[in-house]
């Protein structure tokens, strides 16, 4: 039972070495058009290009939520609060990521985007209170 929620997990880890693909495609291209180099990221990233910084904050974002996801995920298989919704929850918090990615390094609509996070963030509050209950 347990092993429906590694999957989630897995997929969010390979979802973040997408959005870090995403990144050294991004300041690869910004290299290859002269855009940038390396003297002019020597010391900060701050002359890249928009969308190779966007790419890189959101490979930073991947380290921010995503943290308590995988906690909830360990805690959740520790307990034994596996069952169907729990799995859903999980999935959906990987959806809110590859959304919010998605709305990151594509338009980057800040109202859409923080949207997405408040979304995943209550999210991972329903994860937590399942894993709370089980534990009660």
């Amino acid at each position: 039972m347990t092993i429906k929620l590694i999957y989630p997990a897995l997929a969010l880890i390979l979802w973040m070495f997408i959005v870090l693909g995403i990144v050294f495609q991004r300041r690869q291209k910004a290299f290859a058009s002269k855009e940038v180099r390396l003297s002019d990221i020597a010391v900060s990233t701050e002359r890249y290009p928009e969308p190779a910084r966007l790419a890189a904050a959101n490979f930073s974002n991947q380290f921010e939520t995503p943290v308590i996801f995988f906690a909830l995920i360990m805690l959740a298989m520790h307990v034994a609060a596996v069952g169907y919704i729990m799995a859903a929850l999980a999935w959906a918090f990987v959806a809110t990521r590859v959304v919010h990615t998605l709305i990151h390094v594509g338009s980057n609509n800040l109202k859409l985007r923080g949207s997405v996070y408040a979304v995943g963030v209550v999210i991972l509050f329903c994860m937590w209170v399942g894993v709370v209950v089980t534990v009660l």
